[in-house]
Order: C-alpha cells, then structure tokens, then sequence
C-alpha cells in the first residue's frame, strides 16, 4: 500500500467514526468524543511505522483542529458530539498536531496513543459509572475512570517508552494526574506535561 492508501484508510477510520456518532446522537455526545478519540488510533500506527510522515499526520490534524473549530466560532457546534464553550475535541486535534513536530517518534506515539486510548477509556468508563448512578455525565471526573487511565497508559509505557519500570509507571501516574487536575482541559494538559516528561526519558 503506498502513502495514498495508508493516508485514505486512516482517514476513513475517523470519518466512519464521526458518522457512527452522528447516529448515536446528541445523548451520547460525551461518549461520541472519546469514540473519535479512539478512531485516531490507525493514523497514530501509520506514523509509528513511517508509513505517515510526521508533516503529513501534524497537517492532517491540524486540518481536522481547524474544521472542528469553525461550528464553535458560527456557534453551529456538531450537536452529538461537540459542547459548547468546551473545545476539548480542537486542542486535542491540535495538539495532535504539534507532538510529532517537536518529539521524537517512539515518544511522541506514546504520548498520542495515551491522548486517544488512555483518555478515551477514561471518558467511556466515566460515562457508564454517572449514567448508571443517574448524573449527569458531561464534564464530571471519577476516579474510576482515572484508574483506566493509568492502566492503559500504563500498557502504553510499556510498549513503546524506552525507560525502566518506575520510570513508566511514574511517566503513566502523571499523566493520569494531568488528565484528573480541573485547572486545565486534560487535551492541553496531558500533552504540555508529557512534553516536559520526556526530558525525563
């Protein structure tokens, strides 16, 4: 498969995503955000195998920043899947952009996949624990859904960091503290501080 293949497949990962979701609809809209997250995961791989180019996957993200933050500036926000005043899902896509720009690729793949699947489990876990007890989900933290955090992050570490057994779980533990932390949205936080982490490793 050339680059054109490989960027159409993982491509279709997230528009197929974005589709599911629509027809999940706007009760779901909570969940629906991690399901894009996780639909990030193909293109993620792609780069970690060079099968991407880093220029080609921070365009493409950027791109896809961009495109989702347009309906919150006309403030026609994409109902099932976008909040408003929350722009969660732009600095995701942003950041996303600018990893792969500034860190190396074994770490920068980490630190996506933890942004995509560490926080995506994260907000799925959260969404059954406050809808089974009947609360209302949006924007509630728990620490049952920070325990998946760590243990999937965690899972990451050890697969693709170059560091010793404290040194990924540590790099995990923080990570899931920046996603927890309430002073800043966890799609600006985690990435900010796994950044700073990697002068550490």
């Amino acid at each position: 498969m050339n680059l054109m293949g490989y960027v159409i497949t993982a491509a279709s990962f997230i528009i197929a995503a974005i589709v599911l979701t629509k027809k999940l609809g706007e009760k779901y809209a909570w969940i629906n955000r991690k399901i894009i997250h996780f639909s990030i995961v193909p293109a993620i791989l792609f780069y970690y195998t060079g099968n991407i180019p880093r220029e080609i996957f921070a365009s493409a993200a950027f791109l896809f920043g961009a495109f989702q933050l347009w309906p919150h500036l006309s403030r026609r926000e994409f109902s099932w899947y976008q909040i408003k005043h929350n722009y969660g899902e732009v600095l995701f896509a942003f950041s996303a952009s600018a990893i792969p720009l500034i860190l190396p690729r074994n770490y920068a793949t980490a630190l996506l996949l933890a942004m995509a699947v560490s926080d995506g489990v994260t907000g799925v876990i959260r969404h059954f624990y406050f809808q089974r007890h009947g609360f209302d989900v949006k924007l509630k933290k728990h620490w049952t859904g920070s325990l998946g955090y760590l243990i999937t992050a965690g899972a990451i570490a050890f697969l693709f960091l170059d560091a010793g057994l404290t040194g990924k779980i540590a790099w995990a533990g923080i990570l899931m503290l920046a996603e927890y932390q309430p002073y800043l949205d966890d799609n600006l936080a985690v990435p900010l501080v796994g950044s700073v982490l990697f002068l550490l490793y």
